[in-house]
């Protein structure tokens, strides 16, 4: 079953972001606290969205789909980004992923939205197979470029130790 998150789920998708750092080796990057989860998805402004799947017999939540609206230029409507897919080791292949992206591909089509795209690791060769499986593509000719710490505070005007540049 795949459901809208709500307030009551922080805990939970907090627990998932943390697993999915883990599995991506990456555990220490993962600052994000509850409140900074609850603020993004649930605030006066919502950032993002989430949508949790659950067990059927347990109820219990296996895995998560957290997302925002992106835009094209191009097409000149909106899109969505998928920040976040997991699910939990002991879940997987119960159909909960596709479930998860079977529902933003809904959402997608029902708001008229252009596309769904998302990062995956390259060495994550579970996940490339099951995205190609659906008929997701990889984006040729295209690198994913980044702007964060010290290169990001320069640039917009500040060092990490807080003085001017």
């Amino acid at each position: 079953m795949i459901r809208t998150a709500t307030p009551a789920d922080i805990p939970v998708i907090h627990a998932l972001v943390r697993d999915l750092a883990a599995y991506e080796k990456a555990l220490d990057e993962a600052r994000a606290t509850e409140e900074h989860l609850h603020e993004a998805l649930f605030g006066e402004r919502p950032a993002a969205y989430a949508h949790i799947a659950q067990d059927d017999a347990s109820g219990e939540a296996v895995g998560f789909a957290l997302w925002f609206l992106n835009f094209s230029t191009w097409r000149g409507v909106h899109g969505i980004y998928l920040e976040d897919l997991y699910v939990r080791p002991e879940a997987r292949g119960g159909g909960h992923g596709k479930a998860l992206l079977t529902e933003l591909a809904r959402i997608c089509v029902a708001r008229g939205y252009g596309r769904l795209e998302w990062s995956v690791l390259d060495w994550n060769a579970p996940a490339i197979d099951f995205y190609r499986s659906l008929g997701a593509e990889p984006m040729a000719e295209w690198t994913t470029h980044r702007l964060a710490g010290e290169a990001l505070l320069s640039l917009g005007g500040q060092h990490l130790d807080g003085g001017n540049p």
